[in-house]
């Protein structure tokens, strides 16, 4: 008898677990852009990895999808993931009409509260605030630049952070850094990316921040060709030791640690952990932990923050290393609000800090 009630108990577990199923529906953006939904995708397959449960991802080629899209993942999974503010009026129509899956979506919210429903969103300023300070404390022309996809909520807090950055490591050390923002008005563009790339450097910006996806393939491809072209290096630890001598170009990466896709091109990245949210997004429907509404990430809750910086940190001053350590560490006392609005921008002080080094 005892046996029968283990091995009935143990079917009941296998058809829990293997019956239970995350889908991962994108925006027009894809995977493989070595950001944003590669980085939401990690978050998923480590959770479902972990916890034993089926996986897949359904890639929207354009706007018209992500209706037929999301209603497709509904029907063949538990939890339905959208990724990306485009999605978010596709998203919460199907949410509704698929109330018995739970629905989770990365980078909105409409302020709907729907019980099926978790959203996340992040202070995307926060983080390129970061690399804003970063790139003014290291700049050689005094000149840096942020390239955002399309102006949408996200991305234009991504731009304020990075230029309440500039702004505040002029006001700390008396200088002039200037910050410009340009739109590529798409996130699939490497070639439009690339191009602006090459036309920043041509008035004279040496560091650019990147905010538009897979566009930023091309700001890559454009740095490491202006590296290579004026320092020859035949390896790493000969660009390296160029970089540090003489300076040259830099991408900062977005939402992810970028480093790895040109090490020594790529100084640093602004981290958003879109893989902490849908990590947690799993987690939550499968445990039963589930909690609707929206979650918001910022420095204060390790969902934003500034990358290891692998490859360059060497090449990074350790007093201004030791300074952005300390402006997190204002944040997260909430001694230091980062503006997430052009309003708030304009009227951005930064406030007389006093750094104990």
């Amino acid at each position: 008898m005892k046996k029968v009630v283990f091995f009935f108990l143990l079917s009941i577990l296998f058809a829990s677990v293997f019956g239970f199923k995350v889908i991962m529906v994108t925006d027009i953006g894809g995977l493989g852009d070595g950001s944003f939904m590669d980085g939401t995708w990690s978050g998923i397959v480590k959770a479902c990895r972990e916890l034993g449960i089926e996986y897949d991802v359904i890639q929207s080629k354009e706007q018209s999808d992500y209706i037929p899209n999301l209603s497709k993942a509904a029907e063949l999974a538990d939890v339905v993931f959208a990724v990306g503010f485009l999605m978010s009026d596709a998203f919460y129509k199907v949410a509704e009409q698929y109330p018995g899956t739970y629905f989770v979506g990365i980078d909105f919210n409409n302020g709907q509260n729907l019980p099926n429903v978790m959203t996340f969103t992040f202070k995307e300023q926060e983080g390129s605030f970061l690399t804003g300070y970063l790139a003014a404390g290291m700049t050689k022309t005094g000149k840096v630049a942020i390239i955002g996809g399309i102006p949408i909520p996200p991305v234009q807090r991504y731009a304020i952070g990075f230029l309440a950055g500039v702004k505040a490591y002029n006001k700390l050390h008396g200088t002039n850094v200037e910050g410009k923002l340009v739109y590529a008005n798409s996130f699939v563009d490497p070639k439009k990316g690339k191009e602006l790339t090459h036309s920043l450097i041509g008035e004279g910006v040496d560091i650019i921040q990147q905010a538009c996806g897979g566009t930023a393939l091309g700001i890559i491809e454009a740095v490491k060709e202006e590296n290579n072209r004026i320092s020859n290096a035949k390896d790493l630890h000969e660009l390296i030791d160029f970089l540090y001598e003489n300076g040259g170009f830099y991408m900062l990466g977005g939402d992810v640690e970028q480093e790895w896709q040109a090490p020594g091109h790529i100084l640093a990245s602004a981290i958003k952990r879109v893989d902490v949210a849908s990590y947690l997004g799993v987690v939550k429907a499968f445990n039963g932990d589930w909690t609707s509404g929206n979650v918001e990430l910022g420095i204060k809750e390790e969902g934003e923050g500034i990358s290891r910086m692998p490859y360059t940190k060497g090449l990074v001053p350790n007093k201004l290393l030791a300074e952005i350590e300390y402006l997190i560490k204002l944040v997260k006392e909430e001694k230091l609000i980062i503006p997430s609005t052009n309003e708030e921008l304009e009227a951005f002080r930064i406030g007389k800090i006093e750094f104990p080094f």
